[in-house]
């Protein structure tokens, strides 16, 4: 094992989720560094991070994560009536109603249950970095299954079709609204759409470290480019998608695709989760009370045809309540296939981020837990 120096504070009682924090970086033999911040109660009680060239202000590619933010976006114009949640999105879109999918609501594509997760022949990496190119691949395409019949995660084109709707609502994309309305007046160090002047802030993502035989192994056990797992993580086009060098390409970060586009700090992602409960620095939540509770329940439970055991959404959002069971049962936040997680758990007053820069082998955190469970801990322990 390795150690790593850790760097940042943590406030009183939280002491527990430091030594967490270098235990599973003492873990990671030859991981490239991690951030980790969290809320309590809308105070800020860890700021931490590790690794070479890693600071506090450090931003990295936080794929997945970026659906939280998309979400929030889309659950502040549905607080406002500017979207509404039961109507097709052919309504605003006439185009996407093509090949059976003229009754799909945007609620269905936010719970994985349009069965649009990607387009026949795939979308080559150039195209996935624009959520306005994919819209227009996807409008053609027929749903994988009967939609709201089952559901599956659509990794990278989901918001692509929230986007749109957007778009043809408000005039504006998501990530201006995104930009506009919460990124720039809360603070949030967490982008879609990197400005130039913040790329010296920017460091690569890695891939994992594995054996020659454990490489082997695990490729030869990966279902097949064109199964619904290979059409849903985007491995069905040609060449299949590299996801290291999708993220660390300058215009997947200068557009900030809305599904998986996003690039920020620990502290950007948990106060993002906080700033839309709680409120930031003296400014009121974005999100009141009655909206929360609509996006943080349940929708789609069971197995995903995508991800399996792995998935189980609320609107929008993972089910965190059911991924981590000492959290409340309407937790809710996003993960990231690099590593990055965040979420807000809004009866028990927490608000988490993470990242990290090098994948973990076959997409394996453990320390999720872990560090998810430590912060709880300490937080249930302050409030005794």
């Amino acid at each position: 094992m390795s150690r790593m120096d850790v760097h940042g504070t943590v406030a009183d009682g939280f002491e527990q989720v430091r030594e967490a924090f270098a235990a599973v970086l003492a873990e990671q033999d030859g991981q490239a560094g991690a951030q980790l911040t969290a809320y309590a109660h809308g105070r800020r009680v860890v700021d931490l991070w590790a690794g070479d060239e890693v600071g506090g202000d450090t931003l990295t590619a936080v794929y997945s994560s970026t659906k939280g933010a998309a979400t929030l976006v889309t659950a502040l114009l549905v607080q406002e009536g500017v979207l509404a949640l039961d109507e097709p999105v052919a309504r605003h879109w006439p185009e996407f109603a093509a090949a059976g999918k003229d009754m799909i609501t945007l609620r269905d594509v936010l719970t994985h249950r349009s069965g649009v997760i990607g387009v026949d022949g795939g979308l080559p990496a150039g195209e996935l970095a624009d959520d306005a190119v994919i819209a227009r691949r996807l409008a053609g395409q027929r749903p994988y299954w009967r939609p709201g019949t089952a559901y599956g995660y659509g990794g990278f084109v989901t918001f692509a079709m929230v986007n749109e709707v957007i778009r043809r609502v408000t005039g504006r994309s998501l990530q201006q609204v995104y930009d506009e309305r919460i990124r720039a007046p809360y603070g949030l160090d967490l982008y879609l759409g990197l400005p130039e002047a913040e790329e010296e802030r920017f460091l690569p993502i890695q891939w994992w470290t594995a054996t020659p035989e454990q490489e082997a192994a695990f490729w030869a056990n990966l279902p097949g480019r064109d199964s619904i797992l290979g059409i849903g993580y985007g491995l069905n086009s040609t060449p299949p998608l590299d996801q290291v060098a999708f993220a660390n390409t300058r215009a997947v970060r200068a557009g900030g695709q809305a599904s998986a586009g996003g690039v920020g700090s620990a502290r950007g992602l948990a106060g993002l989760y906080a700033a839309a409960v709680w409120g930031l620095d003296g400014r009121a939540p974005f999100l009141k009370p009655d909206t929360v509770a609509e996006f943080a329940q349940l929708h789609s439970v069971g197995a995903d045809l995508v991800r399996g055991d792995q998935g189980n959404y609320a609107l929008g959002f993972q089910a965190k309540g059911l991924r981590y069971p000492f959290l409340s049962a309407n937790a809710f936040g996003h993960d990231g296939s690099a590593g990055s997680e965040a979420f807000a758990d809004p009866r028990g007053g927490l608000a988490f981020g993470y990242t990290r820069r090098r994948f973990g082998f076959a997409w394996s955190y453990p320390e999720h837990d872990l560090l998810a469970a430590a912060v709880h801990r300490a937080a249930c322990e302050d409030v005794r």
